[in-house]
């Protein structure tokens, strides 16, 4: 059954009804589910067959576990999707709901629900609740697959998302990150947030970010490899093109987050329009301004210090229209969607075909680095923090919440330690996706330690001087070093602050 379209009232009046509903999610949870499903229009959960392959999405879906001793046992998942999602469902309560003292005691006891929301209880209830839906997950039969996303539901309150795209048995992981994967109720008022709900029903793999990367990605590069291409044929050397537009890429990066002013960088090439004479001028004026830390009249602020090499000449090629255009046109793209990749694709600009061969400097898929960088780096990492995870959440139950914080700031202090060694690393697309995937697990971990009530911010923090990398030809080296140290502050990561950002990006690029 498809559901009709849902008006902007009936949407408000769901939220309320069940935002007040009462704390018991057994009762609750299919009834919630349905209506939901006619909040984001897609269709409702089909009836149970007797025949398990037939049960694609459905409630209560069967699932054998296999133990260790030779014996099974049988669970059920509260709803599930073939090649979408499992879902976990609980319901908390409020603490303004608790039961009150009565003078005359009921003969049925209260219902409370998981736990109290806003409390440690609650957090490790939610934390339990994943963790049931990732077992799920893995004891589906290899016919099924393993489904992209996991879904933990406390019933008129929230809906937490996990997402694991390349559904090959890593880790499922807060999605898109670690301080937006949980939905308050009421955030279902806003189109954008039911369009993504609607999308872990219906398409789930289109919220893959590796892949809206890598489309991005492309049609960059095409437009930069158009305006590389242009200049080359009116004289300039490669290496200077290049050169160039490196600097050109990592002031559009800087703009994006915010190390100079938001879109200031763009607006100044849009200024520029019918005069594209004084174009080197300004950009040089700018990108000397950037190598000074000094004031930018072209900005009209003054700037961050970066001088790390990158902008020890700050020369700008001259441009024609059409390639102020095409500057335009990369420099209005989102730059947090970017793959530092291109970085590489402007080294090949520069590399004659020898060396290209050579050093093997052609773009590499991000599926292929990460076939190699998660299991050798990422998941032992990962098996260690749900290790020190379940070691807090024990001790934490036990009332010992002091010996949980510790456990958990131990394991952190160890991921800072890390370091990582990739002997030939050319462009640095292997350390890049590294430090991406090491950061996001530090943004669990910090999440985590909140969770049990830790208020003072950590003096360390995962960074790029953890990532080590060897490289014979120096530009490659060059610009393995700018996609290494440039991008990090390109994620949004919510537990890296803009300043802690900037630092880690200055350290080594200024």
């Amino acid at each position: 059954m498809t559901a009709n379209t849902t008006s902007q009232p009936d949407i408000t009046s769901f939220i309320e009804r069940w935002a007040s509903s009462g704390a018991a999610e057994r009762a609750n949870y299919q009834i919630f589910l349905t209506e939901l499903c006619d909040v984001l229009n897609v269709p409702r959960p089909e009836p149970t067959r007797i025949n398990e392959d037939e049960n694609a999405y459905v409630f209560e879906k069967a699932v054998v576990f296999h133990h260790g001793d030779g014996t099974t046992s049988t669970g059920r998942i509260d709803l599930y999707k073939r090649g979408c999602f499992v879902l976990e469902a609980k319901q908390g309560s409020d603490q303004n709901n608790q039961p009150q003292p009565e003078l005359v005691p009921r003969t049925r006891r209260a219902r409370r629900g998981t736990a109290v929301r806003g409390t440690q209880s609650w957090d490790q209830a939610m934390m339990a609740a994943r963790g049931q839906a990732e077992q799920y997950a893995r004891a589906l039969p290899a016919s099924e697959g393993r489904p992209p996303f996991l879904i933990v539901v406390d019933v008129g309150h929230s809906i937490a998302l996990y997402s694991e795209f390349s559904r090959t048995g890593g880790a499922y992981v807060p999605f898109p990150d670690s301080a937006r994967f949980r939905i308050p109720l009421r955030d279902l008022e806003r189109e954008e947030v039911r369009e993504l709900l609607r999308s872990v029903w219906t398409d789930p793999l289109a919220l893959d970010p590796t892949q809206r990367s890598a489309r991005i990605t492309r049609d960059i590069a095409e437009r930069l490899a158009r305006l590389a291409k242009s200049l080359e044929a009116s004289g300039h050397k490669p290496e200077r093109v290049a050169s160039f537009l490196m600097r050109a890429i990592f002031t559009m990066f800087a703009e994006d987050v915010r190390l100079v002013p938001k879109s200031g960088f763009t607006e100044l090439l849009e200024s520029i329009r019918g005069q594209v004479t004084i174009f080197p001028d300004m950009v040089e004026s700018l990108w000397r301004a950037m190598a000074e830390g000094s004031f930018s009249p072209t900005l009209r602020q003054k700037l961050l210090r970066f001088n790390g090499g990158l902008f020890e000449s700050a020369e700008a090629l001259p441009v024609t229209d059409e390639e102020l255009e095409l500057l335009i046109e990369a420099s209005r793209a989102d730059w947090h969607d970017v793959e530092p990749a291109i970085f590489g694709t402007l080294v090949e600009q520069a590399l004659d075909p020898v060396e290209r061969h050579k050093l093997g400097a052609h773009y590499t898929p991000r599926a292929y680095v990460e076939r190699l960088v998660l299991p050798t780096v990422i998941e032992p990492l990962r098996e260690e923090w749900a290790a020190a995870q379940a070691a807090a959440v024990t001790l934490a139950k036990a009332g010992k919440l002091d010996e949980a914080i510790v456990e958990v700031k131990r394991f952190h202090q160890h991921l800072c330690n890390v370091r990582v060694l990739d002997p030939a690393c050319g462009t640095g697309n292997f350390l890049y996706v590294t430090l991406e995937h090491m950061k996001r697990l530090e943004g669990e971990v910090l999440t985590a330690l909140e969770d049990f009530g830790e208020q003072q911010r950590e003096l360390i923090e995962v960074d790029p001087h953890q990532l080590l990398g060897i490289e014979v030809n120096p530009r490659a080296a060059a610009i393995a070093d700018l996609s290494v140290m440039d991008r990090p502050p390109a994620m949004a990561f919510p537990h890296a602050g803009q300043c802690a950002a900037a630092r880690a990006c200055l350290e080594e690029v200024s």
